[in-house]
């Protein structure tokens, strides 16, 4: 098999990147990114092929279209900070660069796709939230991902034989997201803060709830979409919603701590205060079942960071 991976230097894409990698030793994989989120340290050990570029660039991709020919396609270089008000540029990004790859993966080389999505499209839409019911993105970030969600719709009309799979990926939280820094899931921020010794910090009282999904299961869900090949949009979560509250107790479980959460006013009015994935779909479709729940992948992931030894360099920060 011939890889490309985008975003391949990032949280996400690199798990992909080195999983693949593991299991399928003979296939070639390439990794496309510009470092806007992503991090070097992340390919440790990785043997493919690296490629800098900007996925806005149309030219870029008129150069991978004649020079290479991929079977499968990751796309996962985005903006992921979902605070950028900046309009032009998040849809820049995140969308017409989606409509260049789909013209090159599907024209010239006749790729398989495999997209990440958001649950971002869904807003404060009740829970759970299902691929075909109320799509309402609070902020350009969750329209962003809608309009490529809308494009994928649109190409899987136009070429009837081509697959496309968007990946709607819940709260994704796991190894390889600390270059991110404030950026990072809030199981990484929240651990960080108590391994350093500070209080948890909560917006106003800790209720909210969110679907946290481990990076485990999310490779996974994107090497089902792989190996099944039936395209569509898809949601990716544990299929549970969390507090926050709860999180901080899981954390002082794990972490043998007694924190108090320190709680303070919410400054976003565009935020989600309820997320739950329904997975019927991907799970009748694809076979997705989470292998992970939140006390578990919290327990893997503390684990994974002391043994790289990032536990001990928060330690050495404090």
């Amino acid at each position: 098999m011939q890889i490309l991976i985008t975003g391949g230097a990032g949280f996400i894409g690199s798990n992909i990147a080195l999983t693949l990698q593991k299991l399928y030793p003979e296939a070639e994989i390439t990794v496309l990114d510009n470092f806007t989120s992503g991090n070097f340290k992340n390919l440790e050990n990785f043997k493919g092929e690296f490629i800098a570029g900007d996925i806005r660039s149309k030219e870029l991709w008129d150069y991978l279209g004649r020079k290479y020919s991929f079977d499968v396609v990751f796309h996962q270089a985005a903006i992921t900070d979902t605070t950028v008000e900046d309009q032009n540029y998040m849809l820049e990004v995140n969308t017409n660069a989606f409509k260049y790859l789909l013209d090159t993966a599907l024209e010239r080389w006749g790729a398989k796709v495999i997209y990440a999505s958001s649950a971002a499209v869904y807003g404060n839409c009740p829970a759970p939230m299902r691929e075909d019911g109320c799509l309402k993105p609070e902020n350009v970030y969750g329209f962003s991902r809608l309009m490529m969600d809308n494009l994928a719709f649109r190409y899987l009309r136009k070429y009837p034989d081509a697959v496309i799979i968007g990946l709607r990926y819940f709260n994704v939280y796991g190894f390889g997201e600390a270059h991110k820094g404030k950026f990072a899931s809030m199981v990484y921020q929240l651990m960080a803060k108590m391994v350093r010794g500070e209080k948890p910090r909560l917006f106003k009282w800790g209720e909210q709830k969110r679907d946290f999904v481990y990076i485990k299961d999310v490779v996974k869900a994107n090497l089902l979409a792989m190996e099944k090949g039936i395209g569509g949009v898809y949601n990716v979560g544990s299929g549970r919603a969390r507090s926050f509250n709860e999180l901080v107790a899981i954390l002082n479980e794990v972490l043998g701590t007694d924190f108090d959460i320190e709680y303070f006013d919410n400054p976003y009015d565009f935020y989600q205060n309820y997320t739950e994935a329904d997975l019927t779909k991907i799970s009748n479709v694809l076979g997705y079942k989470p292998d992970w729940s939140l006390e578990e992948g919290v327990r893997d992931y503390f684990q994974t960071l002391k043994e790289k030894g990032i536990i001990d360099k928060l330690l050495r920060n404090k």
